[in-house]
């Protein structure tokens, strides 16, 4: 009984207002008050009330809200409601985060996080059952092609939940960045089909000019052996590099090569052999583009760590050896300049292939959309970690359902352009699942299996372990404000829930490489919630920011190569051209890497850890995520001071250039 003080905080965009009535409820112990249809929230901002309540209601549990239909029906974005009062001591947070629609009732929980074994009276039982009960039928799994790791259930960005749609700022900057690239295709675009690429040096055409310095570097040295090992360590894609344990079964030397063998055993014993193994694309059905074959290789290139930190390529195959045929030919750094720039060409058109779908696609977006739908559907929202992990799924089911219906789709862009598309891509995809082992999501194991833990100028490993080891504290810390012990991660039934979801569901099996079926230990538990947040924000920004820095130069990582590999040395400007894609096909190229690899504006891109959402109440969780962002701003410093200093700078992992969540 008394008066309260309710605090309504509506969203900050322009459509997150409702000229709708709201009507509330306050849930305590003791009883519930209807309080009416006492609120209309028209625009963004805050809204204060004041009532009156003639029950006695005990601890404030939950606030109640029902949309009421009008006229004119417009969702509504509800941030988080305050309410201060009998019994309240001080004022009480409940945190919201989600749209309400029309004739809808939502149920909002105080924002202490609580496992379900903390709730000793059963006070929210009811409401963790009915949240997950509801949710379940919103979020359900879906199936896109046959073996790929599950996906949201729904066709369009439509079928999606509303809480997993764009918002307006983020739809608008989609959509009008979409609309210039595609206006300046279709305009330049057209003279393409008359015009021919004569020389290499016509790709500049298509270049796109003081987009990034990296970018013009690479257009100027591309051809240098020097920029192409430097790639495996620190481009667009350094998940391929490993350091060799043996000489690769595939390769074979001929007698006349003792040289290069003595050469190769010597650099193998000494440990500075390493290699990159495109073996995954080994009988890929290539694609065919306007009644065009385009073809595919699968090479291995030998690579040597020398002293001060580079890698030199060593020798190139460019397909496996085949039973009843006489061994592939091996290309060198000695060998006519022509015929060694072509056996590069096709390495780095090989490793577009790989990047795009198995180290972006399926490592970044569609394992980041496996995680945000267990979670949606295992943890209710007062649970610890749901409020740990719930702002690194930001806009990614959205996202995703877009590159499968644009990207990766029937007459999609890797239809129309990728050498692997019209269902090459697919075949790559369901064979690089048998690749998403749970110590390859993990950089201290991922790079200690790879061995490249202690090579130095290898930025790739030295940003992600720095990275891993601060996610891992912030995780660590959060976690021991909830779990005081393994006992208490062992009997949390919706944490083991979560984990299964996770791994026996999403991943079709994900136990049999190595992900957890249970928790069963606090350590346990921390190493699984830092993989998972690793994936959705560091991951996926090491595989997506080089994309335009590496790819704007089309011949040094060309979507499709028109030609076979060759089968001898005599190899001409002409004949490396005409294995190139045509001006149409590099342009369009051009125009969805400019796109998607293009820097998303403030509020659009958030940061990791930089988040404004507050799940958490209390000054424990948010002293712990202020000690995680200031961890952050001395890493993203050191980097800066760092690469000052470097010839290469290495961004991709630098804090403040990581997303903290997969939105692009």
């Amino acid at each position: 009984m008394g008066k309260y003080t309710i605090q309504v905080a509506t969203g900050d965009s322009l459509l997150a207002g409702s000229s709708n009535l709201v009507q509330l409820w306050l849930v305590g112990e003791h009883g519930e008050a209807d309080l009416g249809k006492q609120l209309r929230p028209l625009r963004k901002g805050n809204t204060e009330l004041e009532i009156d309540v003639p029950v006695h209601l005990g601890r404030l549990l939950l606030v109640k809200m029902h949309k009421h239909k009008g006229l004119l029906d417009s969702d509504w974005f509800c941030k988080w409601v305050t309410v201060q009062g009998p019994g309240t001591q001080g004022e009480v947070y409940f945190p919201c985060y989600s749209w309400v629609q029309c004739n809808e009732t939502i149920c909002l929980a105080e924002g202490t996080a609580l496992k379900v074994n903390d709730d000793t009276q059963n006070l929210f039982r009811k409401y963790r059952e009915q949240e997950m009960e509801d949710r379940r039928k919103v979020y359900q799994w879906g199936s896109w092609k046959e073996g790929l790791i599950l996906p949201i259930a729904g066709s369009t960005q439509w079928d999606l939940p509303r809480n997993q749609r764009f918002m307006e700022d983020k739809d608008l900057d989609f959509s009008l960045s979409l609309v210039k690239v595609l206006k300046e295709f279709a305009i330049k675009g057209t003279l393409d089909f008359v015009s021919r690429v004569r020389n290499l040096e016509d790709y500049k055409r298509i270049f796109p000019c003081g987009k990034t310095a990296l970018a013009e570097r690479v257009r100027d040295s591309w051809r240098e052996d020097a920029l192409f090992g430097y790639q495996f360590l620190n481009g667009a894609n350094p998940m391929l590099l490993r350091r060799s344990k043996s000489l690769p079964g595939r390769l074979i030397l001929p007698p006349e090569m003792k040289d290069l063998q003595s050469q190769l055993e010597k650099e193998l014993q000494a440990g500075s052999l390493f290699e990159a193994d495109f073996s995954l694309l080994d009988g890929v059905k290539p694609n065919i583009i306007i009644f065009k074959q385009q073809y595919v290789a699968a090479p291995l290139v030998m690579l040597k760590l020398e002293p001060d930190g580079s890698l030199s390529p060593m020798l190139i195959q460019l397909q496996p050896p085949r039973h009843g045929c006489s061994p592939p030919l091996l290309f060198l750094p000695s060998d006519p300049p022509m015929a060694w720039l072509l056996a590069k060409i096709w390495v780095r058109s090989s490793d577009f292939q790989l990047h795009q779908l198995q180290s972006h696609l399926l490592r970044g977006h569609l394992m980041a959309e496996v995680i945000s739908v267990a979670t949606m559907r295992s943890l209710p929202s007062l649970h610890p970690i749901y409020k740990l992990l719930i702002p690194h799924f930001r806009y990614t089911m959205e996202i995703n359902i877009l590159a499968r219906n644009n990207l990766v789709s029937e007459w999609g862009i890797f239809d129309l352009v990728v050498s692997t598309g019209s269902g090459g891509h697919v075949d790559i995809l369901q064979r690089a699942t048998a690749c998403l082992t749970y110590r390859s999501f993990c950089p201290p194991d991922d790079l200690a299996d790879r061995g490249l833990l202690d090579v130095k100028s290898s930025l790739y490993a030295q940003d992600a372990l720095r990275l891993w080891e601060i996610i891992s504290r912030y995780v660590e810390r959060m976690v021991e404000l909830f779990y005081k012990s393994d006992t208490d991660v062992k009997d949390d039934p919706e944490l083991q829930v979560w984990c299964r979801e996770i791994t026996e569901i999403g991943l079709l099996g994900g136990q049999e490489r190595g992900f957890p079926l249970s928790l069963e230990s606090r350590a346990q538990l921390c190493r699984f919630v830092t993989m998972c947040i690793f994936t959705c924000t560091a991951q996926h920004a090491s595989n997506h920011l080089g994309q335009l820095d590496w790819y704007a130069w089309i011949p040094n990582g060309p979507c499709t190569m028109r030609k076979p590999p060759p089968t001898s040395k005599d190899v001409t400007e002409k004949d490396i051209v005409d294995a190139l894609p045509t001006l149409q096909q590099a342009r369009m190229q051009m125009t969805f890497t400019k796109f998607l690899g293009r820097r998303q504006p403030v509020p659009v891109m958030v940061a990791l850890g930089h988040h404004t959402e507050e799940y958490f109440s209390g000054p424990e969780p948010r002293a712990v995520l202020k000690q995680f962002q200031e961890e952050l701003a001395v890493m993203d410093k050191e980097i800066e001071v760092r690469n000052a200093g470097l010839d290469l700078p290495y961004e991709y992992l630098r804090p403040s250039m990581v997303e903290n969540s997969v939105t692009i």
